[in-house]
């Protein structure tokens, strides 16, 4: 394998091998801790704009399971301890190497993967660079910014996927970068889902006259989505609203809310969060950056769920809307599915609205 390099923006340099792509990779470094899932990483849109550490030292193991993708490759570069170039799986269909240089994501094995985790956990979550050769200053990669990415991911056209079976209810999902589960949980529970891109407008949603809206997962700062913001202002009250993530977040903008960027995030499927209802803790699997402020809602909404950690908000409803949303991934696989039982509740909601 040939050499390369992995520069932080606060001046670290690591020299480890090149994996993937060839070329030179700039964006945000963030550490994920899951122990297996790095196809459901890898393809998750909400990745957009940042270069993913794995901090479980082997990656690749299993090969890759084009069953197991959840949406577009979208990451900027890919960091990992060792890769495994020998992958044993029945279900494999070629080597992760091989996915990445198809995709050209740029990577690096053989780093230290625990020191840099350790790093971005004092520091914070900074820029980072992959190269060939050591760059004459690092202004270049702490000038970069994560931006634009939530259209670059988005569907470009509406989509329409059957219920599994007989059709229950018809569900509108706003795709700012959903990852495909999110549309299989709901086809399994008898829900036929319309797929639209992020800058759809409200009246063209609300005119099919859907039973519930669901509102997707997603990457970068949330107030960076202005216009899809204003729309999500005029869906509120309208229809039984659900929403993941980006979706979370989106809604508590449009109800007046504040967010605030995270130090290093939650990022892993091992995240425990403390269901203020019933006191119960889910383990949880995450993806994001930023984390709704949930006193900046008191006038209108009520706090559901804590990040048991760090106390930050997980999730929310708006009393008299018809609308919640969460901060992790109920639809997540791999990783836990203890809160697949939302997806129950939003369906519970579309039915008391079809019977009103």
């Amino acid at each position: 394998m040939e050499k390369a390099y992995l520069v932080l923006a606060d001046g670290h340099i690591f020299e480890g091998r090149r994996i993937g792509a060839r070329g030179e990779s700039l964006g945000e470094l963030v550490f994920t801790t899951g122990m297996v899932g790095y196809l459901e990483t890898l393809t998750d849109p909400s990745y957009a704009g940042q270069i993913v550490i794995q901090t479980f030292p082997l990656i690749g193991n299993y090969g890759v399971i084009p069953e197991d993708f959840e949406g577009k490759c979208a990451v900027k570069g890919y960091v990992v301890r060792e890769l495994c170039d020998a992958p044993s799986n029945f279900r494999a269909q070629g080597s992760l190497d091989a996915f990445l240089k198809e995709r050209g994501i740029v990577g690096i094995c053989g780093v230290d993967t625990r020191e840099i985790t350790r790093i971005l956990r004092e520091s914070g979550v900074m820029n980072a660079a992959i190269c060939d050769k050591l760059p004459a200053d690092v202004e270049k990669i702490k000038a970069y910014t994560v931006s634009g990415e939530v259209a670059n991911v988005s569907s470009k056209n509406e989509c329409v996927y059957p219920a599994d079976g007989e059709t229950r209810y018809r569900v509108t999902l706003i795709d700012y970068g959903a990852k495909g589960n999110i549309v299989r949980c709901l086809n399994a529970r008898g829900c036929e889902v319309k797929v639209v891109p992020h800058n759809t407008k409200a009246e063209d949603i609300l005119k099919d006259e859907p039973d519930g809206i669901m509102l997707s997962n997603g990457p970068g700062d949330p107030t960076d989505n202005a216009d899809c913001i204003n729309e999500i202002k005029k869906l509120i009250g309208k229809a039984p609203l659900f929403g993941i993530c980006l979706g979370h977040q989106l809604t508590a903008l449009a109800m007046g809310g504040k967010t605030v960027k995270l130090k290093y995030g939650h990022r892993g499927g091992n995240q425990p969060v403390k269901d203020l209802l019933s006191g119960r803790t889910f383990i949880t699997s995450q993806n994001h950056g930023y984390a709704v402020i949930s006193d900046s809602l008191k006038s209108v909404g009520r706090e559901i769920f804590i990040n048991a950690n760090d106390g930050s908000c997980e999730g929310m409803e708006y009393p008299g809307l018809n609308c919640f949303t969460v901060q992790f991934h109920p639809e997540a696989c791999a990783g836990p599915k203890d809160t697949e039982f939302l997806f129950d509740r939003f369906l519970s909601m579309m039915e008391v609205g079809k019977n009103a």
